[in-house]
């Protein structure tokens, strides 16, 4: 089976994405007893336009295609000489050979960007990964996403990402970033924080509604 890999367009980013179901893999938004970590109680890729079938069903599509053995051409193909490209606004890195091969992807087109938000540094057989495939590549940042929202942060962490529910939450310092898309409508716009490896924290401001908990009982993906 050729791979037909199929991006996504987020309003709100100034580059194309590759995105899978959220929460089916999304293992490390789980917390004990199975139940969705404070950062992911109000996922905005469970809500909204993210429920329209049209939408779901690209996400499911991409669950299936990574496994292709042609997927990473096709992907280098599909990303072409853009400059910018996020992994990732809906689901994570759930599994070791997606990673293995989302770094492959990433090292075959030097001349693009790329930035990948995580919860899946929690997986013993992935960080490897990310710690010897992706970190050494130039052209990608990996930001381990906290679980709060109260501007709590990793520590010993290149690049990360943390919530805030307050503004007098957010610890100002050199490399650290916080969000202004709120002040364009929820738009980047020319701010580039996320994807600079200079940048070493970005803080979110907490938005949308808490998600209904029968969203939370789907099963994790293969």
């Amino acid at each position: 089976m050729n791979a037909t890999p199929k991006l996504s367009a987020p309003s709100k980013m100034p580059c194309k994405s590759w995105s899978l179901p959220a929460w089916e893999t999304c293992p490390g938004a789980r917390g004990k007893g199975g139940q969705p970590v404070d950062a992911c109680r109000t996922c905005y890729a469970l809500q909204g336009r993210y429920t329209f079938g049209a939408v779901e069903a690209v996400r499911k599509h991409n669950l299936d295609d990574w496994k292709s053995p042609d997927w990473v051409d096709a992907m280098v193909k599909h990303i072409g000489k853009s400059k910018l490209f996020r992994w990732f606004d809906s689901g994570d890195m759930y599994d070791a050979m997606l990673a293995i091969k989302i770094a492959q992807v990433v090292k075959a087109t030097p001349h693009c960007a790329h930035w990948i938000p995580t919860r899946a540094y929690k997986d013993a057989a992935i960080l490897p990964v990310i710690q010897e495939l992706l970190d050494p590549l130039p052209n990608v940042v990996v930001r381990f996403s906290s679980d709060s929202v109260h501007g709590e942060t990793l520590d010993n962490v290149e690049h990360s990402s943390t919530i805030i529910s307050d503004e007098s939450e957010y610890v100002s310092g050199k490399g650290r970033v916080l969000c202004t898309a709120p002040k364009r409508k929820g738009k980047c716009g020319k701010c580039r924080a996320c994807f600079d490896p200079r940048v070493k924290v970005v803080a979110y401001h907490k938005h949308g509604r808490t998600v209904n908990p029968k969203m939370f009982d789907r099963e994790m993906a293969d």
